[in-house]
């Protein structure tokens, strides 16, 4: 039987199998993918990152981010309206990052099963039994759920969210582009949604955007879609008719949900995306993946061993309470803020507020971002 189980390959799954393996535990990391791979995903990442990573020797240096500073609005029409980055940030992709990531953890001596999709969690007398595709089976003292956004695995555990449908589509790009600016992260309105654009590594932008299943439905594809909504914006139409695309199609998600989970499901520790989602626009959702891969591996090795169900109990109660104080409302404010995108008065309204009320803006950073930790 394993110490440890973390099911999902993300920044939290390998952010905590890092800690966790230094630690000394057994431990193993279910992904149902081989890195490196492409995901969805806004790619900017808030410096608040930084000492942490630089601590566990896990700063991706070699891979010369992109530096990025600045925060750029703009509405339908393309008005925009400008604020420095208080904390900063820098652009890199997926694909660089969690295999970076990943090369660390088995240096660390995390163990992986790569390919491999999580069927079943159950219940066990000292821990979990997992049921793993290509008829696999392992056990574990400890299950992490760290599978992303959604997962048949949420459905296995009867998550209440997981039923529920939603309009929501992500889709992901990398372009270049040369009129676009080297230290910015930017987010531009379109019906429906919004798009963001960063720089990330070698010369590359990552552009991605949050859109709507209907929208999508009623234009008949993606290229029509972004044509007819997304080159509505000025600025949109103009990356779209002039950037060249790196990779033969895009990377697509659907059924995207922002609502409430539970840091804990049946005795499983949820981290990142599978504890709750920030919405994008927030830009700081890989940070809260990082952090959360901390706050877990923290909060299991201050409860290690689980050689009592008391324990355990301890366990799931303090790592929902630190969840909670930590993350909560930061979701919730980023639940609000997203009110005042993707409509054409919702749009406007919001660029004027930032363009009049610059310390309206900072105050909705500070509130979805977090400290350096």
């Amino acid at each position: 039987m394993k110490d440890i189980l973390i099911a999902g390959g993300g920044l939290a799954g390998l952010i905590s199998a890092i800690c966790l393996a230094d630690a000394g535990l057994d431990v193993v990391l279910v992904e149902k993918k081989e890195y490196p791979f492409h995901k969805v995903c806004g790619e900017y990442i808030s410096n608040e990152v930084v000492p942490f990573l630089e601590s566990i020797g896990c700063y991706p240096h070699y891979l010369e981010p992109a530096a990025i500073s600045n925060f750029r609005l703009t509405d339908m029409s393309g008005r925009e309206a400008r604020l420095p980055l208080d904390l900063g940030g820098f652009g890199l992709s997926r694909y660089q990052l969690d295999h970076y990531l990943y090369e660390k953890a088995k240096e660390r001596g995390a163990e992986f099963r790569l390919r491999k999709k999580i069927l079943d969690v159950e219940q066990i007398k000292d821990g979990f039994r997992v049921e793993l595709s290509k008829g696999e089976e392992l056990e574990a003292r400890l299950v992490i759920g760290a599978w992303g956004k959604r997962s048949n695995a949420d459905n296995s555990l009867d998550r209440s969210f997981f039923r529920k449908r939603t309009d929501y589509i992500g889709v992901k790009y990398h372009i270049r582009a040369d009129h676009l600016p080297d230290d910015e992260v930017a987010l531009h309105n379109f019906p429906g949604g919004y798009c963001g654009i960063v720089k990330i590594e070698d010369g590359a932008w990552n552009m991605c955007y949050l859109g709507s299943k209907e929208r999508l439905k009623h234009w008949g594809s993606l290229e029509a879609m972004e044509e007819n909504d997304l080159g509505k914006n000025p600025f949109l139409r103009r990356v779209l008719r002039e950037a060249s695309y790196l990779h033969d199609k895009p990377e697509v998600i659907n059924e995207i949900n922002f609502g409430r989970k539970k840091a804990v499901e049946r005795g499983v520790l949820m981290a990142g995306d599978s504890a709750g989602l920030i919405t994008p626009l927030c830009g700081n959702g890989m940070a809260m993946a990082i952090h959360a891969g901390k706050l877990v591996s923290e909060t299991v090795l201050e409860h290690w061993p689980l050689n009592t169900a008391a324990k355990r109990d301890l366990l799931e109660s303090a790592y929902t309470s630190a969840w909670q104080k930590l993350f909560a409302r930061r979701l919730w404010v980023g639940r609000q803020t997203q009110k005042l995108f993707g409509g054409n008065v919702t749009s406007a309204f919001s660029v004027g507020l930032l363009r009049n009320i610059k310390p309206l803006g900072r105050v909705i950073m500070q509130q979805t971002h977090g400290k350096a930790f």
